[in-house]
């Protein structure tokens, strides 16, 4: 019993492990015409060891054909698929697990027929606007009608257009091209019954025949009116939407007329597609012509507008914004009649306005788009729309516009002004519009202090200055400022600074008081002086002594006029003779001076004893001097009244010395001084010491040679 189990045991362990393959479905089989039939099956990858198994049956199902593959394909060769015919086909799987068929699927080869790509003989232009097509089957297939597509496009075009027909002589005419435009044409067929199309032919082209000149697409700029009442109008032309690509313009010719004027103007074989035009400030009609060698083309006719003529002015609300891949303008209007407008756009910052100025007519809709590669990227258009009613041209709106933005080249220029104890003021410059590279949104101002972390605030796109608060005193700051755009900002150049240690009103302040404490200090002294005006004044302007009035300056000066009345009266004569002339000075001239000087110093002296003792006796209060002259009586010794007879001798004895004095100095010859010596001179200035105050005392012990004369 145990036995039987363990042997029945591992068979069906085998049997619950084994795996059968997956059954084969979706068949699909397609037969080229002339030269085999191809199946497919699924699941299409391989699992494990699996193969196949292929059952064909052909001529009606009279004969058959197996084949083994190892893929989910099998291939018959045109041996046994011969065109008509219904074949049927089984697909057997099989591992070494066992096998799995598939149902039996019938395929008839009229229905699942693909032929070869046809061949394009020719494309032929028989008129203005259509082709004649010839082609043919790579095969010769005898089935007839065959079912055709034809496809073309402009060769400045990439959007395809078809055309499906029925064909029996292997021909067709393709109408409704434009003029003078050449085409790309492919071609492709199937079997009336059959599922399967061919691949597209070698695509052929084809040019339609010219005509003439289509009408021109014709706009204008007009400038202010100049001081003789003239204005600059600028002609601008093109091809007109939907004008051939081909189309060839020999030239251009232009016609304008005043209103209400008979006098027309023509300027012919204008080959430039602008023209400017000096127009008076009448209105003006202008029309321009384009000519090839069929002919002529239709007139493109516009209204100069007069130089105060008020035009209409009906649109509002204008905006644009983005709509991948569009940029999309949109307007409201006014006035209901106006269904016609001319959109303009132009770069701002384009070298020349007018070979860079694009324009369009739009008509019965308020809204103009175009695509975003058809404009520059980061560069700012200025959009104009135009009310056309009738001929008339309306007021302009104009909004600033960008086909895609980008992050500006440059940051802000930033500085840092009135810098305080806790604030400052930030002030950047805006970007030039050429290297913004969009609409700057706002600016970021970031402010970092030493050794701390940022902080930062945003502004609008207008402001452009931020003042810094609550910083701290004598504290160094580090400040950048970053331009947004729509794509991203740009940091502009970092700025260091540091805040004052002292304000300008502490500095205000502090100057206040120490000119307060001045004022002040002023006010009392000036209120001092006017209770004691005697202070104040000998504080301020102390007394000088002069000297005119000092005893040496009395009896000096009398004798020295006498000296002077007797020496003219004994040189009389002209004015010419008292002046004093050039003479030779004497070689013992300084040594007479000296000696006759020490006389007069000791003369002096004495007299100056003698007037001390007198002054002492009548209880005056005296300054005691001593004499230069006298070594003999030092400073410390005591002074005595000389007796009686001392004045007179003493007096005598310096009139004679000074009269003595006098003569030598006369009879050395002439007076070193410039002026007459018969002039009385003014006292000397410099003589600021008074001797009026000063008297001398004798000594007591005065030597006899003092008495002597000299």
């Amino acid at each position: 019993m145990w036995t039987l189990a363990l042997w029945v045991f591992p068979l069906l362990c085998k049997f619950s492990l084994a795996v059968l393959p997956a059954k084969p479905e979706n068949i699909s089989c397609i037969f080229y015409f002339d030269k085999n039939m191809n199946c497919t099956w699924s699941p299409q990858e391989k699992i494990g060891d699996t193969n196949y198994t292929v059952r064909l049956t052909y001529s009606f199902g009279k004969l058959s054909f197996i084949k083994q593959v190892t893929n989910a394909s099998c291939s018959f060769s045109r041996s046994y698929i011969i065109h008509p015919d219904i074949c049927t086909v089984e697909v057997e799987a099989q591992n070494r697990d066992g096998s799995t068929k598939s149902d039996i699927t019938s395929w008839n080869l009229d229905h699942i027929v693909k032929t070869e790509p046809p061949i394009i003989l020719s494309v032929n232009p028989i008129s203005r606007q259509m082709f004649q097509i010839w082609w043919k089957p790579r095969e010769k297939i005898p089935i007839d009608p065959l079912r055709c597509t034809l496809r073309f496009r402009a060769v400045n075009s990439a959007h395809w257009k078809e055309v499906s027909f029925e064909d029996h002589n292997k021909v067709y005419n393709l109408t409704g091209l434009q003029v003078f435009t050449e085409y790309v044409i492919a071609l492709r067929f199937r079997t009336n019954e059959s599922r399967f199309w061919s691949n597209w032919s070698q695509e052929k082209n084809g040019v339609t025949m010219e005509e003439v000149p289509h009408i021109l697409d014709l706009w204008r700029v007009v400038g202010p009116a100049g001081v003789e009442g003239t204005r600059k109008v600028v002609l601008l032309w093109k091809k007109a939407k939907g004008a051939p690509i081909l189309e060839r313009t020999l030239g251009y010719n232009i016609q304008y007329f005043a209103e209400n004027s008979i006098n027309l103007t023509e300027i012919n074989n204008v080959t430039n597609q602008q023209y400017e035009l000096l127009l008076t400030g009448q209105t003006h009609y202008v029309s321009v012509t384009s000519f090839n060698f069929l002919g002529q083309s239709q007139e493109a006719i516009l209204r100069i507008p007069a130089a105060h003529e008020e035009t209409i002015q009906c649109i509002r609300d204008m905006q644009a914004h983005l709509a991948e891949p569009l940029l999309v303008v949109e307007w409201e209007s006014s006035i209901p009649e106006v269904d016609s407008w001319m959109v303009e756009w132009l770069p701002e910052m384009a070298e020349s306005e007018f070979s860079a100025l694009s324009w369009e007519s739009v008509s019965h809709v308020t809204n103009w788009t175009i695509e975003q590669d058809k404009l520059k990227p980061f560069l700012c258009y200025n959009i104009s729309v135009y009310p056309v009613l009738g001929q008339e041209v309306g007021q302009p709106c104009t909004i600033q516009a960008y086909a895609k933005e980008g992050v500006p080249s440059e940051g802000p220029r930033t500085r840092v002004e009135n810098i305080g104890l806790k604030t400052a003021t930030v002030v950047w410059e805006e970007i030039p519009k050429n290297r913004r590279m969009g609409f700057i949104n706002n600016y970021t101002i970031f402010c970092q202090a030493e050794g701390e972390e940022e902080f930062s605030t945003t502004v609008n796109s207008q402001v452009l200055q931020y003042d810094l608060e609550s910083l701290t005193r004598r504290t160094s700051y580090t400040v950048w400022v970053v331009a947004n755009t729509g794509a991203g900002g740009t940091t502009g150049k970092t700025i260091n600074f540091r805040t004052s240690s002292i304000s300008v009103f502490e500095i205000i302040l502090l100057t206040s008081l120490v000119g307060g404490g001045l004022l002040l200090l002023s006010i009392f002294t000036v209120t001092s002086g006017l209770k004691k005006p005697n202070r104040l004044t000998r504080l301020c302007c102390p007394d000088v002594p002069n000297p005119a009035e000092s005893s040496l300056a009395t009896w000096i000066g009398d004798d020295f006029k006498r000296k002077s009345s007797l020496k003219e009266s004994d040189n009389p004569g002209s004015t010419e003779d008292r002046i004093l002339k050039p003479c030779s000075i004497p070689a013992d001239l300084i040594d007479k001076l000296v000696v006759n000087f020490e006389n007069f110093l000791e003369v002096l002296s004495a007299e100056e004893a003698r007037k001390g003792q007198e002054s002492i006796l009548g209880g005056e209060a005296n300054e005691y001097v001593t004499s230069p002259s006298r070594p003999d009586c030092p400073p410390g010794g005591s002074f005595k009244r000389p007796p009686g007879n001392t004045h007179t001798q003493c007096l005598g004895t310096t009139e004679e010395t000074y009269t003595e004095f006098t003569e030598q100095l006369l009879s050395s010859g002439q007076s070193p001084g410039p002026e007459p010596l018969s002039e009385e001179r003014p006292p000397n200035p410099y003589l600021k010491n008074s001797v009026t105050t000063r008297e001398f005392l004798v000594h007591g012990n005065i030597p006899e040679h003092t008495k002597r004369e000299i």
